[in-house]
């Protein structure tokens, strides 16, 4: 099994593997059966499988249960020397990272203790697919009310993919205070490597809560951020600390990469090194490499880093920096870490790469491994129109074929299903895709020269076309292999096609990954296979879990002021 080197980081900013919380005994983790195979030299291998299984079609199930104890509490941190509130799981941001062998089942517990800003929460499994587990996809107003204050809720899912993917709130902008963490399923790999780093959080970060920012942004657009955090910390004007990790020379390390940002597309490097990319999202693709890798708000990446600059330097710059085309940042020079070759961590004297500024997608890289042919549509296209618009009051929101979506709290899509609800609200922004195992295709499309990381719930899409330029009939669809993934960028003035197979019944939120525009009803959902809805879906825990809620935002007068997710 892969060997996790984990560097220790200040104040609460500690990063590793899922520990109990104080109110639980420990944490039930059942490790696998002893097998063969994903050695450093066999990668590829796994058990009885391997990187040629098709997970898609071939179920793994090890009979393991995984199960871990998260608590959500507000927090005072300083990751870069200057304190602010935030909030954190069990007592970390990032939170604890949770690791599955594929196949295993995933128990998590997450108990509700945000008793000082008195915030309710869901937690969403970003990139899970959840396959007809649609209940657990943890969104508030889509698959459930959120959670209150003092409650503990249960999710559980299967870990049919394997990879590198995270977790994080799901309601209103909480995720960006802090309650998010990685995920990790092992399995096999395209390409060997010798160590595995773990998981890399690259996020944006200011000296405000985005709670306090929010006004700010639905009055006059994404504010200007003060810096950013490679897991979880950095320097500011002569305070805090910077993410490091040991190389050493001849190893090879693997690096789970994932943007949690709010509002910032970084580009990601090391200077002197090649990355090899093995992974997209929860994707194996063919290995390709670079020296500088875009990454939007929500994707992941995997690579391998091997370490063999020592006689060049000691020292080197990790590099994760906004780009300006899309991303407003006051730090966006300084947001680094550092390699280092030595017993002593020093200050780098190397140079970065060269770049062009831009919000580019990685897609013309992108081969799926397991090679893929999308089938014919089963109807037209539907093309979804996003623009943005402004309220009476002033405040920005944006659209979908001039839908902003308003959702409730308290009455989620999934409770309206098992309710036998079947006309839905205009601002429900709501697509039916009422037959099984048919071919759907999307065209979301902007005449702003604003990009987006468009990302999909319940399912991964395959990219069938994405430019900057008018999108038409006669846009040329690539239906051979073309790269799959949850989350792509929408180019700035240009369209994005994409395509999935209604295999997985449930409600499914589809959603810029920008925090503001989530807020602002950037969103459309997809009720699937309704009539197998109520069947999978446990009425009773869905409804005692609302009407708790419900009597609790009653009781403290809470408001909901934006789009309910």
């Amino acid at each position: 099994m892969s060997a996790f080197k984990l560097s220790t980081l200040p104040l609460l900013f500690l990063y590793g593997t899922a520990a109990a919380s104080p109110f639980v005994p420990e944490v039930k983790l059942y490790p696998r059966a002893a097998c063969s195979g994903n050695t450093a030299t066999t990668r590829s291998e796994w058990c009885d499988y391997s990187i040629d299984t098709d997970y898609t079609t071939e179920v793994v199930d090890t009979g393991v249960t995984k199960e871990y104890w998260l608590e959500l509490t507000d927090v005072t941190v300083a990751p870069d020397g200057v304190s602010r509130s935030a909030m954190a799981v069990n007592g970390t941001i990032p939170g604890p990272t949770l690791y599955a062998d594929w196949g295993d089942t995933v128990v998590v517990h997450v108990t509700n203790s945000l008793t000082t800003s008195n915030n309710g929460t869901s937690i969403h499994w970003h990139g899970i697919r959840q396959n007809f587990t649609n209940e657990n996809d943890g969104v508030v107003s889509i698959t459930q009310c959120p959670q209150a204050p003092g409650e503990t809720r249960t999710y559980t899912w299967k870990a049919l993919q394997y990879g590198s993917t995270w977790y994080h709130s799901h309601f209103a902008l909480q995720a960006w205070e802090g309650v998010a963490g990685g995920i990790i399923i092992n399995g096999p790999a395209t390409a060997n490597y010798d160590e595995d780093l773990g998981m890399v959080f690259l996020s944006d970060w200011d000296h405000s809560t985005v709670d306090e920012l929010w006004i700010s942004a639905e009055l006059n657009g994404p504010p200007l951020l003060d810096t950013g955090l490679i897991n979880g910390t950095n320097v500011y004007n002569d305070t805090g600390s910077r993410f490091n990790v040991s190389f050493t020379e001849g190893t090879s390390y693997r690096m789970r990469l994932v943007n949690g940002a709010v509002d910032t597309h970084f580009k990601f490097s090391i200077d002197n090194h090649t990355m090899q990319v093995i992974a997209s999202d929860l994707v194996p693709i063919q290995p390709y490499n670079t020296t500088v890798l875009d990454i939007g708000m929500g994707q992941r990446y995997d690579i391998v880093v091997t370490a063999d600059q020592a006689s060049v330097a000691d020292n080197f710059w990790i590099r994760a920096i906004p780009q300006s085309a899309c991303s407003d940042n006051d730090n966006s020079d300084d947001i680094r870490g550092i390699v280092t070759y030595a017993d002593t961590v020093g200050t780098p004297d190397t140079t970065g790469y060269d770049y062009t500024d831009s919000c580019d997608d990685e897609t013309s890289n992108l081969v799926p491994y397991i090679s893929k042919t999308v089938g014919d549509a089963a109807t037209a296209t539907t093309n979804e129109a996003a623009d943005f618009t402004t309220t009476a009051a002033g405040f920005f929101r944006w659209t979908l074929n001039s839908t902003t979506m308003v959702v409730d709290w308290t009455d989620p899509t999934l409770l309206q299903v098992t309710n036998e609800v079947t006309d839905f609200e205009t601002d429900d922004a709501v697509i039916e895709l009422p037959d099984a195992d048919v071919w759907f295709y999307l065209a979301i499309t902007t005449d702003r020269a604003i990009p987006h990381p468009i990302h999909l719930h319940g399912h991964d899409f395959f990219v069938l076309a994405q430019a900057t330029g008018t999108y038409s009939s006669d846009v040329t669809l690539n239906l051979d292999n073309p790269p799959r993934r949850d989350t792509a960028m929408l180019p700035a003035s240009g369209y994005l096609v994409i395509a999935f197979k209604t295999d997985n019944p449930g409600v499914w939120l589809m959603h810029c990954h920008i925090g503001w525009h989530t807020s602002e009803g950037f969103a459309l959902q997809f009720v699937e296979r309704y009539d197998e809805i109520a069947g999978i879906t446990n009425a009773t825990t869905l409804s005692d879990q609302c009407t708790t809620w419900t009597d609790f935002q009653d009781s403290e007068d809470i408001d909901q002021d934006d789009s309910g997710i």
